[in-house]
Order: C-alpha cells, then structure tokens, then sequence
C-alpha cells in the first residue's frame, strides 16, 4: 500500500498545467485552483492579458494541459507545442479561438464550459441596454464635470429586442427581457423554430430581425460565416436609432462600418464588451459618447469565475487522470 496516498492518488501522475485566462492568478482563493495545484504543477499566464502566439508557444513546450483563456490558439500554436500536450481546457463557453482541426491532428482534447458563464453574459449584456437607452456614461461625465444636463433617453419596457444567436446566453438574455415586457425576436440557425417559440422567442430570418428591432444584442461565435455578420449593408437594414450590443466576439462587428453607422446618427448606439483588435487602443469608435466599452468582462462575476473554474478543472483532469486501477 502507498504510505502517503493523495487525493484520488493523484500523485503518481506527473503534470506541468499552464493557466492562462488572466482571472486565475497565483494568489486566487478558488478552490478549483487548489485542487489543481495538490496534483500538478501549475505556471501561469505571465503576461495577464491573453497571450499572443509567440508568447504561447514557448510555454506549451512542456505541459501536460491548458486551461485555456481568450489566447489564440491557432494551428500555428497548436503544431508548435510539445509532445506532451494533451488537453486543452478552455475557461469559458467558445472554442471558436482554438483550431480544432489541428488538435484532432495532434490528438488533443479540447473542451469548454458551456453554461457556466451565462448568467453573467446576460446580465452584463442587459447592463449595456439600459446604460444606453438612458445614456448613463453621459450624464455620468457630465455630472462629475460640472454639468446639469437635460437628457431624453429611451424606455426598454414595450421595445423589439433582435437577439442573433439563441444559446445559453441568448436564451438567458431572452428570459430577462421578458421581463420587462420586450418582444423578442431570435435568428439562430442551429436552434429549431419550435423551440425558440416554446422560449417566447420569435423566430425571424436575420434582415428581418434587424429591420424590426429596437435594441439588438449578438450572441454567437466567430467563424468564418459569421465575421463581420454586422457590416455596413446589415447596419444600413438596421432601424434608424437602434442599439447594438456585443457581448460575444470581436469581429462579429465591422468597426469601420459601425463609426461610420454612428458618426450619420443611423445607429443609436453601441455597447462593447469585444473587439476586432484587444485591447482596442486607439480605436476608431471611441470618439463617440454613444458607446460604451468595456474590457472582455461579461464572464467575470464571482460566480461565474468560480463555476467556469471548477468546470475547466474538472475536464483537465478528467483526460489528465484515468482512473486508477
């Protein structure tokens, strides 16, 4: 018999995991992590924003597994990581960023969280409506500068909301805009009509969706079919007025056309919590005080953290540690 057995007699395994989503550091309390740290080995992302290529490769020379941020980890990164490579866990709901191709060709699991943090999205991305439509940010600045103003926002309760992708976090979003009274429209080819009526969601083709609603939200991954789904023809069909909401993927929206959208008044305003470039310095939207930006957050509330955690772990060590015989 072992003296010393260890959790499930992990310890008879040796693991190198890197963590890389810029939420889980070193000094992070999650259990999720400690767990972790009983079996393996654990490095951590040392840049804290999500790691570029060359900064990727150099650290999947020698682990076992990844939980895996926003990196991008393209067939590039994925041809050139070592041998020992054998899972990648990724710490959300999307693989859209990781070539799955190349992962079957190396024989690396990849996994995601889905669900986890849909909650959080949701509530963010109803965050963003509400700051639009009685454009807080505004009157915030203005207010500690001084001012007084007068402003005329616009009331949610009543309105046509377009959600385009009715997934976890659509279906979330959905849920809370019945809430106050809102139709709500969905194009998501992937889910059944009668499914998207049983939610109350209306099922419509997407030029459809954009012509009628007053706020729409976007909830879909980033492929090659749906880059740039919002570009200048899809903004041009969008109601004059109308908000747009990104809570997603950056590349969903063509900034170029977006500024432009909004610098003739056609598009009401436009929330962001994902961008083409990250972080989006310099960007050509900013100029605008009808936007509003915030830094790749939907997913970070305490307790989506946690349950995205837990959930990332548990599927690195299921592939990481067969059961013990």
């Amino acid at each position: 018999m072992d003296p010393t057995p260890g959790p499930r007699s992990y310890e008879r395994y040796i693991m190198k995991v890197l963590v890389t989503p810029t939420s889980l550091t070193p000094d992070s309390p999650l259990a999720a992590l400690g767990r972790l740290r009983e079996v393996a080995e654990v490095v951590y992302n040392p840049a804290r924003v999500p790691l570029t290529a060359d900064q990727l490769i150099p650290l999947l020379q020698d682990v076992d597994g990844v939980i895996a941020g926003l990196d991008d980890y393209s067939g590039a990164v994925i041809r050139g990581a070592g041998e020992r490579l054998k899972v990648i866990s990724r710490y959300g709901a999307g693989v859209d960023r990781v070539d799955l191709a190349a992962a079957r060709e190396r024989g690396i699991v990849v996994t995601a969280t889905p669900g986890a943090n849909a909650v959080a999205v949701a509530e963010l991305t109803i965050g963003l409506m509400f700051a639009l439509a009685r454009r807080v940010t505004v009157l915030d600045r203005a207010v500690r500068a001084g001012g007084w103003p007068r402003s005329q926002g616009m009331e949610l309760t009543g309105k046509t909301l377009g959600v385009v992708g009715v997934g976890a976090i659509g279906r979330e979003v959905a849920v809370r805009a019945h809430g106050l009274a809102m139709t709500v429209l969905g194009y998501d080819p992937a889910v059944p009509d009668d499914e998207l009526r049983a939610r109350g969601v209306e099922p419509v083709p997407l030029p459809e969706l954009l012509a009628r609603a007053d706020v729409v939200t976007l909830h879909v991954p980033l492929l090659d079919s749906t880059r740039h789904l919002i570009d200048a023809d899809a903004l041009a069909t969008m109601k004059s007025g109308a908000l747009l909401i990104n809570t997603s993927r950056g590349g969903l929206i063509d900034e170029v056309a977006a500024a432009e959208a909004l610098a003739s008044g056609h598009l009401g305003g436009l929330g962001l919590d994902a961008y083409e470039v990250e972080p989006p310095t310099g960007s050509v939207l900013f100029v605008f005080d009808n936007v509003i930006a915030t830094p790749h957050t939907g997913a970070h509330t305490a307790e989506a953290v946690r349950r995205m955690a837990d959930a990332a772990v548990d599927n690195l060590l299921a592939v990481l540690t067969p059961p013990v015989v």
